[in-house]
């Protein structure tokens, strides 16, 4: 379709009252004659995505019962494991995307000091990234480290609209001290631009909606289109319909296919906020009008919002943490009716870990839906999911008794190629989970780093390094 060297911008943005929309790669933008790899716009598309997820408060398979059942690390490394007994068994489908580390500690979470034991709820998440052990206060001055996520954002985030976004499920709203001489904020962030630079986390679908497609207008006129019942996409009619007349058919396709994802992802919204203030009775009560009451809907929806803005690239990379420790939230869809921090809490009896195990499992669960899509969406030659590095793990083991050691880990997506999937990889006994950060961030391109946190070295992740870093 395109015989002239004429092309649209990868960041070729559409405008309108109270809209931003940033488009997806199209054929347009790849100058015709050119090798897609050797232009600005192909350098930009393949640049990864990442995406840090910490879940909370360790898992049933890191307990001493729960790892001679394999509840989640399976028991053989390299190639031909089994994920069967395993919470991990919903990753099933995404295997050859699947990178399992086991065997990795996260010791600067644990208490050094007399006055420190018990803060291990409000250490860990503030470890989880940067594998720094946090300042005890109770005041402004916290102190903690920069993390994997924001070193990727300083390095290569800064030719996106929006270098990073942060995401929660849990509120994250407390401010002060919280207990054991520890700020809240140190438990309610796990991105941190800089030692003493929290970010906040976005709790709100709607805010994150705002964020990605709102930037053009006023808090008023944003109120406005919502209160007259208009889709973002009605700003924009005009200048969409002019962009489809100068696309070919695929190109066509592509843009109809992410305008109605938007328009989807924005009548879920919709729909959520109308529910939420019908005056019925809602599970979350003191939660905003944007948040739904369902785990899963909530975490399907910030997924999808994390696939819009790397579809649009405007941004490259997200943080997303998805409960919190002491929550006593129960998750209906894992067949367990215990609160979260009491079925953490389960003691030795094996039957009680076993239940924890499905709420594990529940939560990896909801991950595929992610992965699907990403597969599904592609960009160039290449798949978003090949595109991709999600770290997903906890920065404490057995939540039974707080532990560190042998934390849960796996690394999803190619991340571009840096990881080869379907591997289980066990380290030595003492490696710092940093190490594998450490490993990564040199992957991303970050090669010049020699330490991250409390390294001692960058790890291999050769499908033959099965017991080593």
């Amino acid at each position: 379709m395109f015989v002239t060297d004429k092309h649209l911008s990868r960041r070729t943005m559409l405008r309108g009252l109270g809209a931003t929309i940033a488009l997806p790669m199209l054929d347009a933008m790849m100058p015709a004659r050119r090798v897609f790899a050797q232009t600005a716009a192909g350098r930009a598309a393949d640049r990864t995505r990442l995406v840090c997820i910490e879940q909370v408060h360790g898992a049933a398979g890191c307990s001493e019962f729960g790892a001679s059942q394999h509840l989640w690390n399976p028991a053989a490394v390299g190639r031909s494991f089994d994920l069967t007994p395993s919470s991990l068994r919903p990753l099933e489908p995404f295997r050859d995307y699947l990178t399992i580390v086991s065997n990795t500690d996260a010791r600067m979470a644990e208490a050094f000091a007399p006055e420190e034991v018990g803060g291990d709820h409000f250490r860990s998440s503030a470890v989880m990234f940067t594998h720094v052990r946090p300042k005890q206060t109770q005041g402004s001055d916290v102190r903690v480290g920069t993390s994997m996520d924001q070193l990727y954002v300083q390095r290569f985030g800064t030719d996106t609209p929006i270098p990073s976004m942060q995401l929660s499920i849990e509120p994250i709203d407390q401010s002060g001290g919280c207990a054991y001489g520890y700020a809240c904020v140190y438990t309610d962030t796990i991105s941190w631009a800089g030692p003493d630079q929290p970010l906040p986390m976005v709790r709100d679908p709607r805010m994150v909606f705002e964020q990605l497609f709102g930037a053009g207008g006023t808090p008023e006129q944003r109120a406005q289109r919502r209160a007259t019942d208009r889709s973002i996409l009605d700003m924009l009619t005009s200048q969409i319909a002019g962009l489809r007349r100068s696309l070919g058919a695929a190109d066509r396709q592509r843009l109809d296919q992410y305008a109605s994802h938007i328009r989807e992802v924005e009548q879920r919204i919709a729909r959520i906020e109308a529910r939420n203030t019908s005056g019925e009775t809602r599970e979350l009560p003191g939660a905003p009008a944007g948040v739904p009451d369902s785990f899963e809907e909530h975490v399907k929806l910030m997924f999808d919002l994390q696939l819009l803005a790397f579809t649009s690239d405007t941004t490259r990379v997200f943080s997303f943490k998805i409960g919190r420790d002491g929550s006593g939230r129960v998750y209906p869809g894992s067949g367990v009716d215990t609160g979260f921090h009491s079925a953490s809490h389960h003691g030795t009896a094996e039957g009680r870990i076993k239940a924890f195990a499905e709420v594990n499992k529940y939560h990896v669960s909801l991950v595929p839906y992610f992965l699907e899509k990403l597969q599904q969406t592609m960009e160039g030659e290449a798949s978003l999911l090949d595109k991709t590095l999600i770290v997903y793990g906890s920065p404490m083991a057995n939540g039974n008794n707080h532990n560190h050691r042998r934390c849960p880990l796996i690394l999803l997506g190619r991340g571009n190629g840096i990881l080869e999937g379907g591997v289980h990889i066990k380290a030595a006994d003492d490696t710092p989970m940093a190490n594998v950060m450490l490993g990564l961030m040199q992957k991303l391109g970050l090669d010049d780093m020699e330490s991250f946190g409390d390294s001692t070295g960058a790890f291999s992740f050769a499908a033959d390094a099965v017991a080593g870093a």
